[in-house]
């Protein structure tokens, strides 16, 4: 039976996007023999092209050990457009895992409760696959807000409350208000989603108007809270260790550096195989020459 969380979920993955994004997301799956692609970020939301499109690439197989994902630059030539991505690439398996709150990981199902489009799936039962993680993370993400928000309050108040946590787990700068900038852009994915997300995961909760009161057991309350205190205690870590692998392992990493300073500052950088081989060790005389042109 199709649940209301599932059936919302379903929709909103199935979303179109730009055709030159579908094009960009079978060509990543397809040259990875990944089993789906999901698009997310701020293109997804205002469909431009510009920037830097985000995908996670879905891989077939077991759910790999150690650090996840691999991230790395694109660049294609489309339809007479340059369009860049940058793409994220895992496992199906461990995405479903993190979505779950089964890792210690604290950015999937942070992430992917927010709005997400299935790009590309190689079958129907990938999708069926990707579509049971983005449910995970939404129950993940629900139960916590409720665990960390308001004995009773808008729907949103619960949701802010989560992202607040979740900001201050991990080695982000985010400006203040981030968190009302989310809410505010995707306000009809937000809509309704805690209380379809708490009904599949069997919490009760009381209406009065716009004011909700999930019926959270004590003992539930502080299983969930315990669960999240070991993730938020190591979160800092483990992002520190991601950037730090990112920095030696970011396949085309130079060329995105690039593009950024010259998006950002107008001064072309050229990038040479050794500094594509290299790219920490090419960031001080990047700097330098960043410095010599603003000056």
């Amino acid at each position: 039976m199709t649940t209301p969380l599932a059936a919302r979920l379903a929709a909103a993955a199935d979303r179109p996007v730009d055709p030159a994004v579908a094009a960009f997301a079978r060509r990543l799956g397809e040259e990875a023999g990944a089993r789906a692609v999901l698009f997310y970020g701020s293109n997804l939301r205002t469909g431009s092209l510009d920037g830097v499109l985000d995908f996670y690439v879905l891989l077939p197989g077991p759910g790999e050990r150690g650090l996840w994902p691999r991230v790395s630059y694109r660049e294609w030539d489309h339809a007479g457009a340059r369009l860049r991505a940058k793409i994220a690439t895992m496992s199906l398996a461990r995405f479903a895992q993190a979505a779950a709150g089964e890792t210690i990981d604290t950015t999937i199902w942070a992430r992917f409760v927010q709005p997400s489009a299935l790009a590309w799936a190689r079958d129907d039962q990938a999708r069926a696959s990707v579509l049971a993680a983005l449910q995970a993370a939404a129950i993940t993400a629900a139960r916590l807000a409720v665990a960390v928000g308001p004995a009773r309050g808008p729907e949103d108040a619960y949701w802010r409350a989560l992202f607040r946590a979740t900001y201050r787990a991990e080695l982000r700068v985010e400006p203040p208000g981030r968190e009302d900038a989310i809410l505010t852009a995707n306000q009809a994915h937000f809509d309704g989603l805690l209380p379809a997300a708490l009904g599949q995961a069997g919490i009760a909760l009381v209406r009065d108007g716009a004011t909700i009161e999930p019926r959270l057991e004590p003992r539930e309350k502080q299983l969930i809270l315990r669960w999240w205190n070991r993730r938020r205690r190591l979160g800092k870590a483990l992002n520190a260790i991601r950037l730090i692998r990112a920095a030696t392992t970011f396949e085309g990493g130079m060329r995105y550096v690039a593009w950024k300073v010259e998006r950002h500052t107008g001064l072309p950088v050229k990038v040479t195989p050794l500094r594509e081989r290299f790219p920490l060790a090419a960031a001080p005389a990047l700097i330098w020459q960043v410095w010599r042109a603003r000056r």
